[in-house]
C-alpha cells in the first residue's frame, strides 16, 4: 500500500514526514517530486575498489547546465532535505527523467525509517543529456510499515548515510567488514 496525497499531508502535519523546502504544488496523487541539487560529484579514480575509500570531486552545475555522458557515474543530491519517521520512503525517477535516458539510482531507491538527510543520487545516462540544478529529478513515495522498528536508522551507531548533507556522498562500502 502506498500513501495517498491526503495521507502524506496528514503525516507532514504529524511531523512523521518532513520535506524542506516543501511546496504543496510538488505533491502528486501519491508521491512528492524532488529536484536536483546544485552539486554533483565524480570519483577521482577510474577504477573503484570496494574495500577502499574511493574519493570524489565535487563541482557545481553552472547556470547553463551540465552535460552528462554515458559510461560515467555521477553522484548527485536532492535539493530537498527529508525525514521519514513512520513510513518506508522510496525514491524513483520521474517518467520525464527516464524519457531523457537518465537513471537516478543504481540500487539505492529505498530508505529506512529514521532516514534524515538529502538523498544521494547515483546518476547515469543512455545518451548525452544536459541537466540543470533545480530540475525535477525524482519522486518520493511512502509505504506504511508492518510491525515496530527496534532501532530507527538515525539512531543506529553504524548508520553510514544518516544526516547526509546537501552535497553528494561517496560509497561507504569500505566501512563494512568483509
Amino acid at each position: 500500500m502506498i500513501l495517498s496525497d491526503k495521507r502524506i499531508l496528514e503525516e507532514i502535519e504529524k511531523k512523521t514526514i518532513l520535506i524542506k523546502p516543501y511546496d504543496r504544488q510538488k505533491l502528486g496523487s501519491n508521491s512528492y517530486d524532488v529536484h536536483l541539487g546544485k552539486d554533483l560529484a565524480k570519483y577521482k579514480d577510474a577504477i573503484l575498489d570496494a574495500k577502499k575509500h574511493n574519493e570524489i570531486e565535487h563541482f557545481t552545475i553552472p547556470p547553463e547546465g551540465y552535460v552528462l555522458y554515458p559510461d560515467q557515474l555521477y553522484l548527485g543530491v536532492t535539493m530537498e532535505y527529508t525525514e521519514t519517521h513512520a513510513h518506508v520512503p522510496f525514491l524513483e525517477g520521474k517518467s520525464s527523467t527516464g524519457r531523457l535516458g537518465i537513471d537516478i539510482h543504481a540500487t539505492a531507491g529505498k530508505g529506512d525509517i529514521g532516514f534524515c538527510g538529502h538523498w544521494t543520487l547515483e546518476i547515469s545516462c543512455k545518451i548525452p543529456v544536459r541537466i540543470y540544478a533545480g530540475m525535477p529529478i525524482g519522486q518520493l513515495i511512502y509505504f506504511p510499515l508492518e510491525g515496530e522498528v527496534e532501532v530507527a536508522y538515525n539512531k543506529k551507531k553504524n548508520a553510514k548515510y544518516s544526516h547526509q548533507p546537501d552535497k553528494p556522498v561517496e560509497s561507504m562500502m569500505w566501512k563494512n567488514q568483509f
